[in-house]
């Protein structure tokens, strides 16, 4: 299981979360392309260690375990792990 970022961090990408993380795998990080022009973060879910450590650092409550989206939120589990896969060239 991995962590999804939902949809209280578009326009907001505060990037606490991006410090506290362990494995670095929040990205787009203030210092990388595309940052600018990204509407929000995304988490790998293939490098998420599953540590929490994002959740409690989230000041707008965006980031939930993927097994405990709100249903209104479903669809960025996808959007997560679709943005690894665009960035890495793979077809999403």
């Amino acid at each position: 299981m991995a962590y999804v970022i939902t949809e209280p961090c578009i326009g907001t990408k505060d990037n606490s979360c991006v410090e506290v993380c362990p494995v670095d795998c929040i990205h787009p990080t203030p210092d990388e392309e595309g940052y600018e022009a990204a509407e929000m973060l995304f988490i790998d879910p293939d490098e998420c260690i599953d540590c929490d450590a994002c959740v409690e650092a989230c000041p707008v409550d965006a980031i939930y375990p993927e097994d405990m989206v709100p249903p209104e939120f479903q669809k960025y589990i996808a959007m997560n792990a679709g943005f690894y896969k665009e960035s890495q060239g793979t077809p999403g």
